[in-house]
């Protein structure tokens, strides 16, 4: 027995050491990067002409957790710790069940003393405040706008409650309900909770539970009928949220519908909802709700939703649920599918000694667990595809083993009556350094690396032969003819084709401009039905009609050019509240159309073969353009 016991102990022993060495080592430098290498020290570096330029430390300001506030019920209410946070905060009740889009009604204002704010529920919400009857139900939710001292919105949250004197903290959704992939026979509905619990919802009459208690919860919704509308009840401890949602026709019904697009919603100048760390929620929520007033059966939206460019996934996780937030009491009824941007690049950033300046960038890696795609598809429910990284190309360093990030909920594409939308990622892999420090390796800006394009070839070819779809939309974050702002990058580079992706240490065989043009060609000339690209990047709105006498090449540009067989449209609409960009004298400038710095909405308009795409302007609701594109 004590032999044992003996051997048990040193089994733990060696488990509890071999964790405590694997933990202190640093991930493996993929092989697609070059001159990335790891001191004696463990310590990440660029070596660039034989000197070493160290990877800044990842530093977290603050994550989801501090921002929950640590909530501790008291006998009046609830006090919450921030920690380190300075600042204020505003709080009210939250009228859940009791409207449509329940928000946060603002009441009260308090400072943060040593990090805390005490929250007297029995003072401040007594007769005749109490508008959600906490004393009879004996529960409440108290949203909280975090401001920090220099007025910056950091975040907004929320704090449940049970009981009447003393009172208990329950879990609250943080996030959610969320509705997305929407079918014809299903949906997929998802929420966060800010502590773990095993939370269930119920469609139909018909119970989906988690497993076991969990912070994040997902139900795929199946066996539902076409087209029609069902109710739905999130159960989260003893509380409950009720909502609806609405499943597509069935696949190539000429019912009419609309549809909204638009992207670019970056925190900007201005104040107040502007800049809610991270994101530009003032127009988000009003892109929302015009979007739901115009009973739109789905948002498209395509990347740059937050300021980014964080090394820490923490931190860069609270500009994710700003966004999702912001767009949040619509969400719960209309799905919203997300695209990645530049602006989405979680990165090792490399340093210039005793200076600001960045010598490098590259996406973050382990690719699977800290990237800027792994952290993508953690904090969004997108559609899949067949498509799993760019492995296995002509390129690839190591055949036998991933090295590249995956396109897991980044590249997909998914149908709605008699349209697909094609969802690209044009900041695959992206190295934001590339374009002037090539010797790091690196995906670039706008480029469709080949594994993509290969996939995107067969989901066109697919689409052409599927009689149920009569137009197909195809959108990314970069446009391939850009016209204010991006003229350096996007799919030009000021004409310059030799700007492309490095593959450890390696350019790979086509420039940019190229392989643009392979993939207009796969879009014009192998498909009948793609009618438009949707593009962002560029803070501004205008449209392009792509013809055979529209000037698209730099002079004396000697590769093969494309055949521009059928007109195809490229509409940009990057107007959702970044900061604006004017508009760029550029080769195609004289077919551009309805150039706008407003903020816009794309809402089309799709009956049958017909597709009109109205824009709007969400802040003053007033017309920006109308276009038939079919």
């Amino acid at each position: 027995m004590k032999d044992y016991i003996l051997r048990i102990t040193l089994l733990l022993v060696i488990i509890n050491l071999i964790t405590y060495v694997q933990a202190q080592t640093p991930p493996q430098v993929p092989a697609i990067y070059s001159n990335i290498h790891y001191d004696d020290s463990g310590k990440l570096y660029f070596d660039y002409e034989g000197v070493k330029y160290f990877a800044e430390e990842e530093n977290t300001k603050f994550n989801l957790q501090q921002l929950y506030g640590n909530p501790k019920g008291t006998e009046t209410g609830v006090i919450l710790d921030f920690g380190n946070i300075k600042g204020s905060i505003s709080y009210g009740l939250i009228p859940y069940g009791k409207v449509e889009h329940p928000l946060p009604v603002f009441r009260f204002l308090k400072p943060i003393e040593d990090g805390k704010v005490e929250i007297n529920v029995v003072k401040d919400f007594k007769y005749p405040y109490d508008f959600v009857d906490w004393k009879i139900n004996k529960y409440l939710t108290i949203g909280y706008r975090l401001i920090d001292e220099s007025g910056m919105i950091l975040y907004d949250g929320e704090v449940s409650l049970s009981g009447t004197s003393p009172f208990t903290v329950n879990s609250s959704i943080s996030e959610g309900p969320f509705v997305s992939k929407q079918t014809s026979t299903g949906i997929t509905i998802w929420c966060s909770t800010t502590s773990q619990v095993k939370a269930s919802v119920i469609v139909n009459g018909e119970k989906y539970e988690d497993s076991e208690p969990s912070l994040y919860h997902e139900w795929e919704i199946t066996n539902l009928s076409p087209n029609s509308e069902y109710n739905y009840q999130v159960n989260y401890g003893d509380l409950s949220q009720e909502y609806k949602f609405k499943t597509a026709p069935e696949e190539g019904s000429r019912e009419a519908f609309v549809f909204a697009y638009t992207s670019d919603s970056r925190h900007a100048n201005g104040g107040g909802e502007r800049k809610i760390y991270g994101a530009n929620a003032y127009i988000m929520k009003k892109m929302a709700a015009l979007a739901y007033s115009n009973d739109a059966a789905f948002f498209q939206f395509s990347g740059d939703m937050i300021d980014g460019y964080l090394s820490s996934s923490q931190e860069q996780e609270v500009q994710y649920s700003n966004w999702k937030k912001s767009v949040e009491s619509f969400w719960h009824y209309m799905p919203f599918y997300i695209a990645m941007g530049n602006h989405e690049s979680l990165i090792h950033l490399f340093k210039y000694e005793n200076s600001n300046r960045n010598a490098a960038a590259i996406d973050r890696f382990p690719f699977e667990t800290n990237s800027s795609e792994s952290l993508f598809r953690d904090v969004f429910a997108n559609p899949t595809s067949s498509l799993i990284s760019e492995d296995n190309n002509k390129y690839d360093p190591n055949p036998s083993q991933q090295d590249f990030p995956s396109y897991q909920e980044s590249v997909y594409s998914y149908k709605y009556g008699n349209v697909a939308m094609i969802v690209l990622n044009s900041d695959y892999w992206y190295a934001p350094s590339l374009s002037d420090r090539t010797e790091t390796s690196g995906g670039l800006h706008g480029y469709i690396m080949d594994n993509q394009l290969e996939w995107l070839k067969n989901t066109v070819e697919a689409l052409e032969k599927d009689e149920n779809i009569d137009h197909v939309f195809v959108t990314q974050h970069t446009p391939a003819f850009p016209n204010g702002g991006h003229s350096g990058d996007d799919m030009w580079y000021n004409g310059d084709n030799g700007n492309r992706p490095y593959i450890n240490g390696k350019p790979v065989e086509k420039g940019i401009i190229e392989r643009r043009d392979e993939y207009l060609d796969i879009l014009i000339n192998k498909s009948s039905k793609v009618v438009a690209i949707l593009t962002g990047d560029e803070h501004n709105y205008n449209w392009l009609k792509l013809t055979k006498d529209v000037p698209i090449y730099p002079e004396g540009y000697e590769h093969e050019k494309l055949n521009v067989s059928r007109p195809i449209y490229q509409i940009n609409n990057g107007a959702a509240g970044a900061p604006y960009y004017g508009q760029e004298v550029l080769p195609w400038s004289e077919h551009t159309q309805s150039f706008s710095v407003e903020n816009a909405l794309c809402l089309f308009y799709v009956e049958g073969n017909s597709i009109i795409m109205k824009v709007l302007n969400p802040d003053t609701l007033n017309e920006i353009d109308s276009v038939k594109l079919k």
